[in-house]
């Protein structure tokens, strides 16, 4: 059995729908498919979940909210008149259902917003339901609680609870094709409660270890993994395979095609995932296994990410004071900051994390209670980082991956702010000033990538 996540690009329209519908046909192993809103049918477009959040916001600033119902309405009928589906009841029950939502939960913003959100991906499954079952197939729209898929009470950041999967696991007892919305489950209090972003990744993911399938594979819209972002180097090296903790590591780091919590789900099921591309499914994809072979390519990918700061401490013999490290994280826990990296020296310690954390006035606050509370002998705070991570499981038994970063950074004259490596040493963290991290990725790509490349042909 194989459950097969389609993202937004991927039911953009009815030409992604058809394109969906013959994926699906082509393998009987495609038992679930789990469906996002529709996104962008071109650049200039908007997803239909930025047009519900508008929605949700005019609804609790009493504004005017007519015209943003009609445009999410559109979107869908025309969608369904392209497929030549009759629309007129599929888009009646939508509107009436966004009308109800927007009344029920008027009072309640994050309810509202949650219910609203959600709504993106569940009328999507029933009419990517409607539409299978137009074609021929025998599909079935399902709806997150019929399928178990039961979250904790919080508005916006729902985490699944075990016993959704024993639950999950009574699907493989029906027939025909599944078509089940993303995003979003049901509180026991029987709350609509929306994932963290990357939100129908994850529902793919439990719906995979929930009804124990063979695969999951994650439609989107390019061919596979690339080891860097396209957007940065040309034409990057695409990715045959990569392991679990690598993607986690890439995806939290910066890489867009899974959010980091995505994976948790399969990763402990032990299910491989494959990327493929609805445009192109012929295309093998990108599987992300538990083991790979790291000899010929220990280096996984490079990731970047920008918005941190480090707030940089000294204090003589700070080594010597116990408790000095408890105290410093716990004034960022009373500001309900969270920290990325903590490296440490005998009489200094930096703190790394977003600097959007430090906003109304928690940055002053922070340094005032550090220097008065911990009586350290210098504090401030550099802003305008970015963090780049090296990742790979090959690098612990590679002699030199660390020199050759450095050097390669060095001869693109680019300073290093920082360097942090894990124990685990899976990945290797760089912080360098945000106006040279593109060009510190390509440096690094280049190093590790193209002088491979040339290495093993030769």
């Amino acid at each position: 059995m194989k459950v097969a996540k389609f993202g937004g690009s991927s039911v953009a329209s009815a030409t992604q729908f058809r394109k969906v519908a013959d994926i699906v046909s082509s393998d009987v192993e495609r038992r679930i498919i789990v469906v996002s809103a529709p996104g962008k049918r071109f650049k200039e477009d908007i997803k239909i979940t930025d047009i519900l959040i508008q929605l949700a916001q005019a609804v609790m600033e009493g504004t005017a909210c007519d015209e943003i119902v009609q445009a999410v309405v559109k979107r869908y009928a025309e969608i369904a008149k392209e497929l030549e589906l009759p629309a007129d009841e599929f888009t009646a029950e939508l509107e009436k259902d966004l009308r109800w939502k927007m009344n029920e939960y008027r009072h309640d913003p994050c309810r509202l917003m949650d219910a609203i959100k959600a709504s993106g991906e569940d009328h999507n499954a029933r009419l990517m339901a409607l539409y299978l079952q137009e074609i021929g197939l025998e599909a079935s729209y399902v709806n997150p609680r019929e399928a178990g898929i039961i979250v904790t009470d919080e508005p916006g950041n729902a985490q699944i609870l075990p016993e959704s999967y024993e639950k999950l696991y009574h699907l493989r007892k029906r027939r025909g094709v599944l078509v089940i919305p993303g995003f979003f489950g049901y509180s026991l209090e029987g709350n609509i409660v929306t994932f963290p972003r990357g939100g129908s990744d994850i529902t793919g993911s439990i719906v995979a270890a929930g009804v124990k399938a063979d695969v999951y594979e994650n439609f989107t819209d390019v061919d596979s993994i690339y080891c860097v972002n396209p957007s940065i180097v040309e034409n990057p090296r695409q990715l045959k395979e990569i392991t679990y903790r690598e993607m986690r590591e890439l995806s939290y780091s910066g890489f867009s095609v899974f959010h980091d919590e995505a994976l948790e789900p399969v990763y402990k099921a032990g299910i491989p995932v494959c990327v493929k591309n609805t445009n192109n499914p012929a295309a093998p994809g990108t599987w992300i296994v538990a083991k790979r072979n790291h000899h010929d390519e220990p280096i996984a990918g490079i990731a970047s990410d920008t918005g941190f700061c480090s707030i940089n401490i000294s204090k003589y013999l700070m080594n010597r004071e116990i408790g000095f490290g408890r105290r410093l994280l716990q004034i960022l826990e009373d500001e309900g900051i969270s920290y990325e990296h903590t490296p440490s020296g005998i009489d200094n310690m930096s703190v790394i994390l977003r600097e959007n954390q430090l906003e109304g006035g928690k940055e002053q606050r922070i340094l005032d209670r550090i220097q008065t509370e911990l009586e350290v002998d210098e504090v401030h705070i550099e802003h305008g980082l970015a963090l780049i991570m090296v990742v790979g499981e090959g690098m612990e038994r590679t002699v030199g991956m660390a020199a050759k970063a450095t050097a390669a950074l060095a001869k693109a004259n680019i300073n290093l702010e920082m360097i942090n490596q894990g124990s685990s040493e899976v990945s290797m963290m760089f912080g360098v000033k945000e106006e040279v991290v593109a060009d510190a990725v390509r440096a690094l790509y280049e190093a590790y990538f193209q002088e491979a490349s040339v290495g093993n042909e030769v």
